[in-house]
């Protein structure tokens, strides 16, 4: 079928082929509630799903502002459509096509700052959550402390009321609040960091703190920052995803969003002013969060992150491309294995059954998930995802070798230049740097990979274990001598 030119919108919601659900309320009656930094995709396929359902049970104080902390294309892209998208859910067996109606309105922060700043200090506003990922704290990962020289934050503290920062957005709304005798709102982290509320607490608070030690000290008296753990894959929306959903539709939709059946979000029951009914729209609420955040980061976090790696380098294109090749499927199960024996888990929990939905997941046809999105931002990615597990190993005695070539796989990546020859577009905060090692490395694993362990934002102290420098280095000289598919091939084989 050819796609509609006609554009999805509040006036011809009836006009959608009757198998595409739809928001089951009255829309106009909602009024925000949340304010989200960090309008892309994985918010609006995962927590705005979640918002969707409580607003169909009647909780129609909860609705969504978006906040684009940069780029205006989100924005440009909804604004024309009344803020309404299509959650496409991919399975093999079929693609069923949902309408959400959350999201009320959305804002560009670099456009106008203030208006962002106005949006959260507004007293109906109760919740400000996050998807901005790893790199938005502007933090050092491996300490989880406010990094004071990164250049938005040293913006930030001399342009108070236009910030360029999630951290700096926030505090400078709560000072505002605070200005006003008005209650703070919860900050509701949905990113994978290590105990993420309580990051994101500290990393506020220092700011505050450099502002104001009364701010700070308010901030951490008074505000809440739950933990959360957050799951469901969300590939890139391409043109072709473009004109099937609209084709699907029967309208046009300029920027819907793909995803897997599969979702989670478990959430530490903390908030300082209310909350929808989460637990009614199947969110699992509890008291510590910990537990199932290391299980999603140490499982399939670092998992996906040795497929992503190891597999662009082996030359596939996706996830799934990269699950169709059974040595890969085994890496990628060896990871999980070693890294459960890091868990301690509530009773009850599966773990050989999450690993093997995981498992599934990956091999998923219809997710066309690239392993160079999931590369991106690796240097803040691997000590949540990978350099944990390797740590808690090493104190037990265990060996790291699995974790190892992951690690290595992602050293061969930062080079910049493939096993052909060709260059790899690395996206990373740390990319120049880590390409300037290389180069005076030379591809030579016994220089690359200690030049590299010694980048003290990604490994810490970590880096200079004999241990794990070992095997980091006999792996890299492995990719190196046999190249990431015989790599792969020889180490699960043995």
């Amino acid at each position: 079928m050819r796609p509609s030119s006609t554009r999805l919108g509040r006036a011809n919601l009836d006009r959608l082929l009757p198998s595409v659900r739809r928001p089951a309320y009255d829309r106009s009656r909602v009024t925000p509630g949340i304010v989200h930094l960090g309008l892309g995709a994985f918010h609006r396929a995962h927590q705005a799903v979640v918002i969707d359902d409580c607003l169909a049970a009647g909780a129609t104080a909860w609705g969504i502002i978006g906040a684009s902390l940069r780029s205006p294309d989100t924005r440009d892209a909804l604004a024309p459509q009344d803020h309404l998208y299509t959650v496409a859910v991919r399975a093999a067996e079929g693609t069923g096509h949902r309408v959400i109606g959350a999201l009320l309105d959305s804002v560009v922060a670099r456009e106008n700052p203030a208006t962002l700043v106005d949006r959260m200090a507004d007293p109906a506003i109760r919740i400000v959550s996050l998807t901005v990922t790893e790199k938005g704290y502007c933090h050092t990962p491996q300490t989880g402390d406010l990094d004071e020289r990164h250049p938005d934050i040293v913006h930030d503290l001399n342009n108070f009321d236009a910030p360029r920062s999630a951290p700096g957005f926030i505090v400078a709304a709560l000072a505002r609040r605070r200005a006003q005798g008005l209650a703070p709102f919860t900050v509701l982290c949905c990113d994978n960091l290590a105990a993420n509320g309580h990051t994101v607490q500290r990393i506020v608070t220092q700011f505050a703190a450099l502002r104001s030690k009364d701010l700070g000290k308010w901030i951490a008296d008074t505000a809440t920052f739950p933990s959360t753990m957050v799951d469901r894959i969300v590939p890139e929306t391409n043109d072709a995803d473009r004109d099937a959903v609209s084709s699907a539709l029967g309208l046009r939709d300029a920027w819907p969003v793909m995803t897997e059946p599969f979702t989670q979000w478990v959430v530490e029951d903390r908030f300082c002013a209310g909350r929808p009914d989460l637990a009614a729209a199947g969110i699992e609420l509890v008291t510590d969060v910990k537990p199932f955040e290391l299980m999603k980061l140490r499982l399939l976090n670092a998992s996906h992150s040795a497929l992503a790696y190891l597999g662009y380098l082996a030359g596939y294109e996706t996830i799934a491309n990269t699950m169709t090749d059974p040595h890969f499927a085994r890496l990628a199960a060896q990871v999980m294995e070693d890294a459960a024996m890091t868990l301690t888990m509530p009773a009850g929990t599966d773990l050989a059954a999450y690993r093997a939905s995981l498992l599934k997941r990956f091999a998923n046809p219809a997710l066309h998930h690239r392993t160079w999105q999931i590369a991106m931002d690796g240097s803040q990615k691997l000590p949540q995802r990978l350099l944990g597990a390797m740590q808690d190993r090493l104190l037990k005695n265990l060996p790291v070798a699995t974790h190892a070539l992951a690690v290595a796989g992602w050293m061969r990546y930062v080079t910049a230049i493939d096993e052909h020859g060709r260059p790899i577009d690395v996206r990373d905060p740390l990319a120049a740097e880590l390409a300037s090692l290389a180069r005076e490395a030379g591809p030579v694993a016994e220089r690359l990979a200690p030049a590299l362990l010694g980048v003290g934002k990604v490994f810490g102290l970590l880096g200079a274990e004999p241990r794990l420098r070992e095997a980091v280095t006999t792996a890299l000289g492995r990719l190196y001598q046999d190249g990431a598919r015989r790599a792969v091939e020889t180490h699960v084989s043995a």
